[in-house]
């Protein structure tokens, strides 16, 4: 079997596992057990569980990988590179809202291979290997194509400082008269997730980080959506762009004018 293929299985077992978890034992509100780049970015005991379990489960069977855990760091320098977030969209998590998801991404020299987004409130769990597809359910996904700027849904996302949230609002007051609308749903893997599935025609964001976007990135990609970010860079904390072909190219040039990639 296909090595791709493989980690792909591994990952979406230690994804639903995780899922799992989370939901037989958050309580019916979580409490904050840290804070990190300022009061809003919070972290809660769960996370910290839910990462260190997938953690385990990698170990026990690829215990020479490297992992890369949004709450625990790098461990390990194998070529193989396991890319984790235990809780994207930790906020919403903390309030009920049901937008967050488990994401694990698995990365073989640098490129990522086999991706897997668990939106565990919806039961819907995204998976991408590369080269074979993304799909949902059973069924293979497509994004959405010929959708032009002024007609498209798109996502985004803000920081947690309030100087990067001033400039993300002076970009936004930009974008909104240009698009369809806007939606701000929390949890970048599921932004992501969801213009692989039709749901939203693009997303961008300044901020996400490569546990944010790995897997979700992969699943877009694999369903026909160009990612990246500005001038030809690949996706980064910088910015993060994803849309069809030709989409993606109007909502760049549409950024790009407004120097997203800043702080107040």
């Amino acid at each position: 079997m296909d090595s791709a293929v493989t980690f792909g299985r591994l990952a979406e077992e230690i994804a639903r596992e995780a899922g799992e978890m989370l939901l037989a034992k958050r309580p019916a509100r979580p409490e904050v057990l840290v804070t990190k780049s300022s009061p809003t970015d919070v972290v809660t005991a769960l996370d910290r569980a839910s990462e260190e379990l997938i953690r385990d489960r990698i170990k026990a069977v690829r215990p020479d990988d490297a992992i890369l855990g949004e709450e625990g760091g790098t461990t390990g320098d194998g070529r193989v590179r396991w890319i984790v977030d235990p809780i994207d969209g930790t906020v919403n998590f903390l309030y009920g809202v049901p937008e967050w998801a488990v994401s694990i991404a698995v990365e073989v020299d640098g490129e990522v291979i086999a991706g897997v987004v668990n939106v565990v409130p919806r039961a819907e769990v995204f998976t991408a290997v590369r080269g074979r597809g993304a799909w949902l359910a059973g069924e293979r996904l497509s994004c959405n194509t010929g959708v032009p700027l002024e007609r498209a849904l798109i996502a985004t996302g803000f920081g947690y400082g309030s100087g990067r949230r001033a400039v993300q609002a002076e970009v936004l007051r930009h974008v909104l008269p240009r698009v369809r609308d806007i939606r701000r749903g929390g949890s970048a893997a599921s932004d992501l997730c969801a213009v692989a599935a039709g749901r939203l025609d693009g997303y961008y964001e300044r901020g996400p980080q490569e546990w944010d976007y790995a897997a979700g990135g992969l699943i877009a990609a694999e369903a026909g959506a160009r990612v990246g970010g500005l001038e030809g860079r690949p996706a980064n904390p910088g910015l993060t762009l994803c849309a069809a072909p030709g989409l993606f190219e109007e909502l760049h040039d549409l950024l790009l004018g407004l120097a997203p990639e800043r702080d107040a």
